[in-house]
């Protein structure tokens, strides 16, 4: 007899791990899926400035008109107000209360509130500057204390629907649904299949289709890749938020110099050292992320440099030390012999942020039955054109609870002589011998089209061009699909070129500049 779960969860970052807690306290037989060794390795764990939390002062209204101002009000409404009035208070519930995450206190012992920008309050808290990393290792060690089993090295392939039976001709008269997920054990790369009454996509973001990115190597577009094909509607795909000031250098990648360095004063200045970001918006440095990342675009540009300067030493006043007040972000520029407490830091902006993705509503239902989305890999329609800082998190908080709270009050069985007729996955004789190093010239060539014209500027000129670039490169992964036995880079990289004609064809759909997608 297959085995059959109640809920299958692919990627244990914050909304995985927070819908999984909920659904396994409420009795559900759950189950979480990640490509990865060990479970840290999540763009969650990477997240530095904070979450937006519950404060005395502010108010639900408050938080709305950020988020509709930073989102270019091209925002669901709806979802929005949910997030202003419920999500605040969830930091204090679940992740203080429940979780027990500790979150950096001022001298007087109460929670160290600070400000990023195109935010009106202070009001998110933080750990340091590791709070992504501090709540990825707290959800963890609550889902083991619990009992929640996290398959690691086991890579989704596909959704299994209805649609792949080819026994029982009556399911193609029936409506879209999902029955569990094929998966590869990379330990062996044996391919395998997991059943289940729900699936739950948590998988994450885009980044690692750029040159340039904030995110983990895993953020290959795997959930909305396989959304798509399985038949899901997606939804402001071509909403692409860049980190204005990723670190600058040859041998640290990636790394963010968080956003609440410029709450706490930080300026961007030119190689002259002087302030720029106040010819671009009367927020200056405080501006949304898309406003400034342009704004560094272009200073880069009429400089023909490849960096532009963070400078926090000359404009911190705080009263605790930087070196106590950003630790991870001092001792990492230190690895790279800057020493943030006496010189500015050289920063380039970097593909952080899908905005878009899985069209969910507003418990995180998308359009095909039995099948959720939650976090980065979906699209509420909270964050509109542009990513308002330190709401991901909190977005992964509401939506993995209200995904769990209406599978819980919703929850029926597949029948299982339906789930029994679904064929598995076709395995035929394939090559063994797929080079690595192609693999990753493909993945490169991937991305310089995605940077070169599907970034921080774009045209129609250069949006056609990479579509064509796209197709040829998915004509020649597909060949390499069919022709080689399955690996997990070879399952990322044919992830990563869907996820990046859908960008693409996004973009050149929607002629309208707005937020992240600006075209000339």
């Amino acid at each position: 007899m297959r085995e059959i779960y109640d809920i299958i969860i692919v990627g244990c970052g914050i909304a995985g791990l927070s819908a999984a807690i909920f659904l396994k306290e409420a009795g559900l037989n759950v189950v979480v899926l990640t490509k990865e060794d060990e479970s840290m390795n999540t763009c969650t764990n990477l997240a530095q400035g904070g979450i937006i939390a519950w404060k005395d002062g502010d108010t639900p209204k408050k938080i709305t008109y950020d988020i509709l101002h930073a989102g270019c009000r091209n925002n669901k409404r709806s979802a929005v107000t949910q997030f202003s009035h419920e999500g605040p208070h969830l930091v204090f519930d679940f992740l203080i209360n429940k979780i027990g995450i500790e979150f950096s206190k001022t001298s007087e012992g109460i929670l160290d509130y600070t400000k990023e920008a195109a935010h009106s309050e202070r009001r998110i808290v933080h750990y340091n500057d590791q709070t992504g990393h501090v709540l990825q290792k707290g959800l963890i060690a609550y889902a083991q204390k619990i009992n929640i089993p996290i398959l690691h090295s086991h890579t989704a392939i596909e959704l299994k629907t209805h649609n792949q039976n080819l026994k029982d001709t009556h399911e193609c008269h029936m409506s879209r649904e999902v029955m569990g997920v094929y998966f590869l054990d990379n330990a062996n790369n044996d391919v395998m299949e997991l059943f289940a009454h729900r699936v739950i996509l948590a998988t994450g973001g885009i980044g690692n289709l750029y040159r340039l990115t904030t995110n983990p190597s895993s953020a290959t577009g795997d959930g909305l890749s396989m959304a798509y094909r399985a038949g899901a509607e997606i939804a402001h795909a071509e909403y692409i938020q860049f980190h204005p000031t990723a670190f600058y250098n040859k041998d640290i990648k990636g790394f963010i110099i968080s956003e609440s360095l410029r709450g706490e004063g930080a300026r961007l200045v030119d190689h002259q050292h002087k302030p720029f970001m106040e010819r671009y918006s009367p927020l200056a440095d405080l501006a949304p992320r898309d406003v400034v990342t342009r704004a560094l675009y272009q200073e880069m540009k009429k400089s023909g440099s490849e960096y532009m300067f963070l400078d926090i030493a000359s404009y911190y006043h705080g009263k605790v030390p930087l070196q106590k007040r950003f630790p991870k972000v001092y001792s990492t520029c230190l690895q790279g012999a800057v020493d943030i407490t006496k010189e500015p830091i050289p920063v380039v902006p970097s593909a952080h942020f899908l905005c878009g993705g899985i069209k969910v509503n507003l418990v995180g239902q998308s359009t095909i039955r039995n099948l959720y989305a939650i976090g980065e890999v979906s699209c509420t329609g909270l964050h509109g054109a542009n990513r308002l800082a330190s709401t991901s998190l909190l977005e992964g908080v509401l939506w993995g609870k209200k995904a769990a709270e209406n599978i819980i009050s919703n929850f029926s069985k597949t029948e299982f002589t339906r789930l029994n007729v679904v064929e598995e996955w076709e395995k035929t004789m394939r090559n063994e011998n797929f080079d690595t190093q192609l693999c990753l010239q493909e993945l490169d060539f991937i991305k310089n089209i995605m940077w070169n014209n599907v970034g921080i500027v774009r045209t129609k000129n250069g949006l056609e061009k990479a579509i064509k670039d796209l197709q040829c490169s998915h004509e020649r992964i597909m060949k390499y699909w069919n022709e080689y036995r399955l690996r997990k880079d070879l399952i990322e990289l044919r992830n990563a070129v869907v996820a990046a004609l859908i960008i693409t064809r996004a973009a050149y759909k929607n002629n309208k500049s707005s937020g992240c997608h600006y075209v000339l």
